[in-house]
């Protein structure tokens, strides 16, 4: 397979997402221009998405909607069960865990973590919150494919490496804050204190590790330079002459 931008992979969720609407009105077939207009993008864009993972549509004919549907979900891997954890169950992290469309897509919440005294041990979407101490031991006896950090900007760092620590290779990062592994000078000092193979255990340690951001108010200041500047938002690629 070529290799894929991340933008092409956001908009096969948002492709998704239509497709879904169609099927709930029961639209059994539909086009890359109906696709593109409804995503805010062109019809060369779509087939070129599309293309990055087979054919699945027929020249002239178009898409059948179920079928495209279907094909989408199995390229995002939503066709199966991704077990996660929150480590966060503020206000942020329990409207997260309250989220009624996740189970939709087969994301299943099996653990919640804090280290508020306050927090730990209440019962939020039936589940027990833990203290993160637990959470190296939970995930080695849980099958855990990814963490949810909804912790304050200032925890994130130690949140995060928690996850990775535990064995976690997947983040979705709600705190406004670049996540990653902690600078060299740090590490090589704790990593020295203990006689460790410095170089060795960090290119392990978040090998193979992806983080996805979420920045709301990131977002919110795009929003306001675009709302000022709209003639500077990215234009649709063009058609191609097919």
């Amino acid at each position: 397979m070529a290799e894929v931008p991340t933008a092409a992979i956001s908009r096969l969720v948002t492709y998704l997402r239509i497709l879904e609407q169609l099927e709930t009105r029961e639209v059994s077939r539909t086009s890359s221009t109906d696709l593109a207009e409804r995503a805010g993008v062109s019809a060369f864009q779509v087939r070129k998405d599309l293309a990055y993972f087979g054919r699945f549509g027929t020249r002239g004919m178009g898409y059948t909607v179920p079928i495209l549907k279907r094909e989408l979900v199995r390229v995002l891997g939503l066709n199966q069960t991704w077990n996660v954890v929150i480590v966060g169950v503020g206000r942020l992290g329990q409207a997260i865990a309250n989220y009624p469309g996740a189970s939709d897509y087969q994301f299943q919440y099996v653990g919640l973590f804090d280290v508020s005294p306050e927090l730990v041990g209440r019962q939020v979407r039936n589940l027990t919150v833990r203290h993160i101490e637990e959470l190296r031991d939970f995930v080695r006896e849980n099958k855990v494919d990814m963490g949810f950090l909804a912790v304050p900007p200032e925890r994130a760092q130690d949140a995060a490496q928690a996850l990775v620590d535990a064995g976690v290779r997947g983040i979705l990062n709600f705190a406004p804050v670049v996540i990653g592994p902690r600078p060299t000078d740090e590490r090589a000092a704790d990593h020295r204190s203990v006689g460790g193979n410095f170089q060795q255990e960090i290119g392990d340690e978040w090998r193979g590790v992806i983080v996805e951001n979420v920045d709301f108010l990131a977002g919110m200041k795009r929003l306001a330079f675009y709302t000022l500047n709209p003639h500077l938002k990215d234009s649709p690629v063009p058609e191609d002459n097919e």
